[in-house]
């Protein structure tokens, strides 16, 4: 078991930049820097959508095509926290971003990650 909990949301100005953290609780079982790690997004009235992934090493990473050259996902298994840095930031990533954690690479669908923050706020005014 593993509790998430995110920060770093807040109110910015397009085309500016914000950075996330999300910082894991180890309960039970496995260590932080055993499990994959993701960011989501969900806007209101929408499907929850994946934005960027992280491999337990760092080895690898993935990004949403919306996501791809303005964000940069990546991780201290030393502080056992994950961060998305969001540069070039636009109206429509506007959303509650979630962390979350899990034991298979390749996967976006949310059902197939195990453990969830509570989710911080993003809001980018035009």
């Amino acid at each position: 078991q593993v509790q998430l909990v995110e920060s770093g949301g807040g109110l910015v100005q397009a085309g500016g930049s914000l950075r996330l953290s999300c910082e894991a609780f180890e309960r039970s079982g496995r260590t932080f820097g055993s499990y994959n790690m993701a960011w989501f997004r969900q806007a209101p009235g929408k499907e929850r959508e994946f934005v960027a992934a992280i491999l337990w090493n760092e080895s690898r990473t993935s990004y949403t095509d919306s996501a791809k050259g303005r964000f940069t996902i990546s991780r201290d298994n030393t502080k056992r926290t994950l961060y998305l840095q969001m540069n070039s930031l636009k109206s429509e990533d506007s959303a509650v971003y979630y962390c979350a954690a899990g034991s298979f690479w390749g996967e976006t669908a949310v059902e197939r990650w195990d453990y969830w923050g509570r989710g911080t706020q993003v809001t980018v005014s035009s």
